[in-house]
This record gives C-alpha cells, sequence and structure tokens, in this order.
C-alpha cells in the first residue's frame, strides 16, 4: 500500500509538472501580448481632442481633453487567464501528490530533501496565488511557474529516494513548526525576488530608448511601486525566517543540548538573516533605494537557493538529513 501510494505521489508529481509547463507558456504569452498591445497604441493616431467647459472662480473656461481608447488594464488577458487557471489546477495536483507522499511516509512530507522541494514548491505556488487577494502580481506568473518546473524538475531527478521513517532527532514535533515556517518565509523570498528583478528591469529602462523585447514592462507598475512592494513582501519573509531561526535553536537544545553549535546549516541559515537583515535597515534608515536594495534583495534569495541546493546536499554535519 505505501508503495501504490508513493507511486502514485509521483505520477501526479510529474502530471502537476506538466500543467505548470502549460501556465508557463501561458504568462509568456500574455507578456507577449501586452508588449503588441503598447507598440500597436504608440503607432496608432493621436488621441482625438474635445473641448469642455469648466467653472473656475465663477469664470467659464474651454479645456482640450484628450480621449483614448483601448485597454484600460485590470482584466487581464485571456493567456494571463488561462495561466492562472493552470496554475492553480497544477497546485490541485501538486498538493495531492504531496498529501500522498506524507500518507505513504505516516508523517509530515519534508523528512528529506525529495519531499522537502516537494512541499516547498507548492507552498511557494500557493502564497503566489494568495498574494493576488492583497496585490495584483500574476505578472509575476512567469518566474513562479519558471521557478517551480526548475526546482521540481531537480528533485524528481537528482533527489527522489523511497519513503523511509524519520531519523531519530527529526521525530519532534519542531519539525513540523521549524521547517514549514521556513518554506513559508522562502515563499516570500521567492515572490520578492521576482519583485527585484521586475524593479531593476523597469530601472533599467528608465532613460534608454525602449526595447521591443521590453515594451510589456510598460503595462506593469513602475520602479517606485515595485521597489515598494519588494520591500513589503521581503518583510514578511524576514519575520518567518527570524522565527526559523528561533525555532531552529530551542530544537537544537532538545535534540543535542546546546542552541548553538556553528553547525554549517545553522550558520548559513544566520547568514540569510543577517542578508535580509542589512537588506531591511539599509533601507530604513541609510535611505537605499532603486537598484541597490533590488540587488542586496536578489543576493539574500541567491544565499536561500545556495543553502537549498548546495548545503543540504553537499555539506555533512548534524543537518545532514537529506536522505540522498
Amino acid at each position: 500500500m505505501t508503495t501504490n501510494l508513493a507511486t502514485y505521489s509521483v505520477v501526479l508529481t510529474y502530471s502537476a509538472m506538466a500543467v505548470y509547463v502549460i501556465a508557463f507558456i501561458s504568462f509568456a504569452l500574455d507578456m507577449a501580448k501586452r508588449a503588441g498591445e503598447v507598440t500597436a497604441a504608440a503607432g496608432a493616431a493621436a488621441p482625438e481632442e474635445r473641448t469642455v467647459a469648466t467653472v473656475q472662480g465663477g469664470t467659464v473656461v474651454l479645456e482640450k481633453v484628450g480621449t483614448t481608447s483601448g485597454r484600460s488594464g485590470g482584466g487581464g488577458t485571456k493567456f494571463e487567464r488561462v495561466g492562472m487557471a493552470m496554475t492553480i489546477l497544477a497546485l490541485v495536483l501538486h498538493v495531492a501528490a504531496t498529501v500522498l507522499r506524507g500518507i505513504a511516509a505516516d508523517r509530515v512530507p519534508w523528512g528529506n530533501m525529495f519531499e522537502f522541494s516537494l512541499t516547498g514548491t507548492a507552498l511557494i505556488t500557493l502564497i503566489f496565488l494568495l498574494v493576488q487577494l492583497w496585490q495584483n502580481l500574476k505578472f509575476l506568473g512567469v518566474f513562479i511557474t519558471g521557478l517551480t518546473i526548475i526546482l521540481l524538475g531537480i528533485a524528481t531527478v537528482n533527489y527522489w529516494v523511497p519513503v523511509v521513517p524519520l531519523q531519530p532527532a527529526l521525530q519532534s514535533y519542531w519539525l513540523v513548526i521549524h521547517v514549514f515556517v521556513a518554506i513559508a518565509g522562502t515563499g516570500f523570498f521567492a515572490l520578492g525576488a521576482g519583485l527585484a528583478v521586475a524593479q531593476l528591469v523597469q530601472t533599467y529602462r528608465q532613460g534608454r530608448p525602449v526595447s521591443k523585447q521590453l515594451r510589456f514592462m510598460e503595462t506593469l507598475p513602475d520602479a517606485d511601486r515595485l521597489e515598494v512592494l519588494t520591500y513589503r513582501v521581503v518583510l514578511v519573509g524576514f519575520v518567518l525566517w527570524t522565527f526559523t531561526l528561533i525555532a531552529g535553536a530551542v530544537w537544537a537544545e532538545r535534540a543535542w543540548g546546546r542552541y548553538w553549535g556553528w553547525d554549517t546549516k545553522e550558520v548559513w541559515t544566520f547568514i540569510i538573516w543577517v542578508v535580509y537583515a542589512g537588506y531591511i535597515h539599509a533601507r530604513a534608515t541609510r535611505g537605499w533605494r532603486g537598484a541597490r536594495s533590488s540587488w542586496l534583495a536578489l543576493i539574500g534569495f541567491a544565499a536561500v537557493m545556495f543553502n537549498f541546493s548546495v548545503v543540504n546536499v553537499f555539506f555533512k554535519g548534524l543537518h545532514s538529513y537529506s536522505g540522498l
């Protein structure tokens, strides 16, 4: 029974990846269509003008007002809607694969690198979808689905292992709390990285001839707005990562009798915290704006990816739980 559930989980994982690819293509086509619409609008005739009479201080003033046609934004293209629908469908399959893996293992599905990747990418996608309730960030669909496809592909090819019992040190309720919050923090950091990339592209476009390949950026928020969104999203991730660091220290004391031991995983978790703390401090108190703050946010996410892909796999220590 366990073997069958694990097999079904793998099948659902590959199915989710296939749907993510469709979503990625749809979001890419949405960007292309946006660029085409902007180009067409730029090449259209000047807007028709009409005269409007207004009253200012008892005096009638005649003003010429331009009228424009075309999409006013907000609704999105059909490709964007298809991309969102396919992302939701992929997430349903993704979550089902994760749940089946957990049932097969009779525990939470993040006890090794494959399971951590499976759960982590699902949570990144879920956070992307939930954030839409707060702010329209559908333009990050290409980045999020692309990142999910890459990470899932690496996990299924390089990290897959059969279902095995947890190591003694992991048999704790702290596994549920500590790792889940760390994954959630990573999801917000990923979203912040996507916004930082968009902000850098917008900043690059300022004062330069508009490239046809970047026309779609005119439909996105401006550089200042993207920087503010990056800061807010990263701030949420930083709070979660701070809790991760504290919870890890408490768990370490329970498992090994000390709060801190300079293990490689502990050090890199702290390095990530320091980078993002530096980003928040520099932007809030030193007045860092523009490209500098975005690059610092990307450096932080690069540290997260290094921690995930290199430290977890190649560095040996008390946190060597990759299962590889």
